[in-house]
């Protein structure tokens, strides 16, 4: 069959540019970090696997890799501000718009929650004063517990705001991005360099997943995303050959890490090299998705049920574990002992259906009722 001009401009034109205003494929991809961290929270953080049959732990343990909903979020972000101040580099109001921006869309739910972990007594004072000033993550520095532990990766982001804008306004695009593959190689060589002299103790507990010079490497990852699709490939073949090298690479280095201890942080290898393979692999599905969600398929890549969870996430992935403390405060002492033990089977199950529902209803509300209003200040003040 011949085909016209005419139809094969048509053809073409079903593919909108990669780079948008409004990425709503990028929302599903919040929306599935947010829910795989909550997933993880509810069914394997903090568990005694050893009460529970084989299939219940193999059910349970299906749900550990949500802990790395965190990292997708970081290769979002590095993806996400890295391009917008690239693409505002010439602007006279390049650092108040973003900053200004900025502010209006974390801090006002970010001190409500402190606000509210102060009024509940759930986190210590020092460890407030800590947060307040986005230095979380280092709290176990100073021999400052962490006790509302999500917090530490805000924590990562907002350092990051404070340094990256300046960074990206004052060397060029090429040094940018070598300067991003150094920190992408750097921050397993200080995880490694961390882990150490605590190799016969907890990672966790030692603080070292935590500090920002040792979780770079996933913003790192996404900000050179960001330069490669406006700098090196541009095109939607390229961008393909990239995401298909990043989703290669990373599982090529899980599987051949797997016999020298990549899966578990308590060994040198997995304590440097863990995340690795995650901050890659997340690097290509961002790729791909913004290939899909450019073209006829993007309805496979833009569930109205996860743009809606993307919509909602920071405000879930704050709330999450402090609703999930008042569930064991408050209502499981008061259920059946079958329902109300942390660890029986049924229970879990309801401890995470009550969760959910309102962990996701104050998210939603504070989003609409709370949060919207200092959004649509951004296009006024910027």
């Amino acid at each position: 069959m011949n085909v016209t001009q005419s139809d094969a401009t048509e053809q073409i034109g079903v593919f909108e540019p990669i780079l948008r205003p409004k990425m709503p494929e990028l929302d599903v991809l919040r929306g599935i970090a947010s829910l795989s961290v909550f997933f993880y929270h509810g069914l394997y953080y903090a568990r005694d696997f050893s009460l529970f049959t084989p299939v219940q732990r193999r059910i349970l343990f299906a749900f550990s890799p949500g802990q790395f909903g965190v990292n997708l979020f970081f290769v979002l972000s590095g993806f996400l501000i890295t391009g917008l101040l690239l693409d505002s580099r010439a602007r006279p109001d390049y650092y108040r718009r973003f900053y200004v921006r900025r502010a209006l869309r974390i801090l006002p739910a970010y001190y409500a929650i402190l606000l509210l972990l102060a009024v509940t007594r759930t986190a210590s004072s020092s460890f407030l004063v800590m947060s307040l000033f986005y230095c979380a993550n280092l709290s176990l520095i100073f021999g400052i517990k962490m006790s509302y532990p999500v917090l530490w990766s805000l924590a990562v982001e907002e350092q990051f705001y404070l340094v990256w804008p300046t960074v990206i306004h004052r060397i060029t695009v090429r040094r940018l991005a070598i300067l991003a593959g150094a920190i992408i190689i750097a921050s397993p060589i200080s995880r490694l360099v961390c882990f150490l002299p605590t190799q016969h103790a907890n990672l966790s507990d030692s603080g070292c997943y935590y500090f920002t010079w040792n979780t770079m490497d996933g913003l790192a990852c996404g900000a050179l995303l960001a330069i490669a699709v406006r700098e090196f490939c541009s095109d939607r073949r390229g961008l393909l050959r990239l995401s298909v090298l990043c989703l290669g690479f990373a599982l090529m280095m899980a599987l051949i890490g797997v016999p020298f201890g990549i899966l578990t942080r308590q060994s040198k290898l997995g304590s440097a090299l863990q995340a690795v393979p995650w901050n890659i692999g997340f690097t290509g599905i961002i790729g791909i998705v913004l290939l899909i969600g450019t073209s006829p398929r993007k309805s496979l890549v833009t569930s109205p049920v996860l743009i809606f969870f993307g919509s909602i996430s920071y405000g879930l992935y704050m709330i999450h574990q402090l609703v999930f403390l008042g569930y064991s405060r408050f209502l499981a002492g008061a259920l059946p002992m079958s329902l109300g033990q942390p660890n029986s089977w049924p229970g879990i199950w309801l401890r995470l259906a009550i969760v959910a529902t309102v962990a996701v209803g104050i998210s939603y509300l504070s989003r609409r009722y709370f949060e919207e209003p200092f959004l649509r200040l951004k296009d006024k003040l910027t």
